[in-house]
């Protein structure tokens, strides 16, 4: 993929963007610390005008947005019959346009979906990509690449994870929730801001970091993502998405009936969990890398990294019935490795469940 950043020193690009520039682990810091930005090139942007826009998004999809404020930060998600997640997206309105940042990967197929349930309906969603590009950073961070819009609501997007929304359920027994702290947000910028933004990293004058060091404080955070933990079977619950992409008590959209008997009346077939991987992190399992106890194969990683404070951790969806207090093995390029897991969704979630609260694993150095 080509990129406005490939010349910056130590530049590392691939089909998905800017990986890296040189340190993962440094822009890790710099990220987290409000001092870099990072071109969300595996992003896209689909907008959605029109009186009825709000509304209608409300009716499809899992969340409550016919009364969403212009500036307001939320997301949804789009269920098939079974309520399995079809779709997701993170979603801002300027009070004209419902805009939607998702994962390239998933745009044409959301597009498209979309645009066969306009009925007669006043929305005409497009694909705005070609007019914006998206920056993630923190809220300081991106303060300086912001695109100019005077008198009208910005184009940032404020991660609501991992605070429970109006009408969510969390399910995560861990006291503090490692992305309580989380500082996250994504702004559109036109692609003549871009190249703006180009010129003063090329230029020494902003600090830029790649798509690895985002991912990574993601993992870190149990943040779910599309396009790294999405498969054809997984629910909503399984992620611990309800805190902030379900609403539990809106009107009916696909899926409901899965998600409310799942929540109400069962427990998820499947969960997710967080591991600290054994060993230097030199290697890091690959998404579908099997999860293991014994000989057993119990599940599979979504996403692995290097994080600038634990080493290397991993997200993995593993069966219900996987004992909690199992020490894993994850299968990797150069043979199997130790994780301890982390309990992100407990076997027992679900909305009657009585989940005593877990103190977190870490390798961080306490506060002193």
């Amino acid at each position: 993929m080509a990129s406005l950043f490939s010349a910056l020193p130590g530049a590392v690009v691939d089909d998905g963007g800017l990986q890296h520039v040189g340190n993962p682990l440094v822009e890790q810091r710099a990220l987290a610390a409000g001092q870099a930005v990072v071109p969300l090139s595996d992003r896209a942007v689909l907008a959605v005008p029109g009186e009825d826009r709000l509304s209608w998004l409300d009716s499809l999809t899992s969340q409550a947005l016919t009364s969403l404020a212009p500036g307001v930060s939320t997301e949804l998600l789009v269920l098939d019959p079974q309520g399995h997640v079809e779709h997701a997206a993170s979603v801002v309105d300027d009070g004209e346009t419902t805009w939607l940042i998702v994962d390239r990967a998933d745009a044409d197929g959301l597009l498209a979906w979309l645009r066969r349930m306009r009925f007669r309906l006043r929305v005409d969603p497009r694909d705005a990509s070609d007019e914006y590009a998206v920056f993630g950073g923190t809220a300081a961070g991106l303060g300086r690449v912001e695109a100019a819009r005077p008198g009208a609501v910005p184009l940032v997007w404020t991660d609501p994870w991992p605070h429970i929304a109006p009408g969510g359920w969390g399910y995560a027994p861990v006291d503090p929730h490692p992305g309580a702290g989380r500082d996250w947000a994504e702004a559109l910028v036109t692609r003549d801001e871009e190249r703006r933004i180009a010129d003063a990293a090329a230029g020494g004058d902003l600090v830029i970091a790649g798509l690895a060091a985002a991912d990574a404080l993601r993992v870190a955070a149990w943040r779910p993502r599309w396009a790294a933990d999405v498969d054809e079977r997984v629910l909503p619950h399984e992620l611990d998405w309800l805190r902030t992409a379900v609403h539990l008590s809106k009107g009916c959209y696909r899926g409901q009936e899965t998600v409310a008997k799942v929540h109400n009346l069962g427990h998820p077939p499947r969960r997710l969990v967080a591991l600290q991987l054994d060993g230097s992190g030199s290697v890091l399992p690959g998404r579908g890398a099997v999860v293991r106890v014994g000989d057993d194969a119990v599940g599979a990683v979504t996403s692995a990294a290097l994080h600038f404070e634990d080493g290397p951790i991993a997200l993995a969806i593993v069966r219900r019935s996987t004992p909690v207090d199992a020490t894993l093995l994850v299968d990797t390029e150069d043979g199997p490795i130790t994780a301890a897991q982390e309990v992100i969704v407990p076997p027992e979630a679900g909305a009657t469940a009585n989940v005593p609260r877990l103190t977190r694993l870490s390798r961080r150095a306490p506060a002193k």
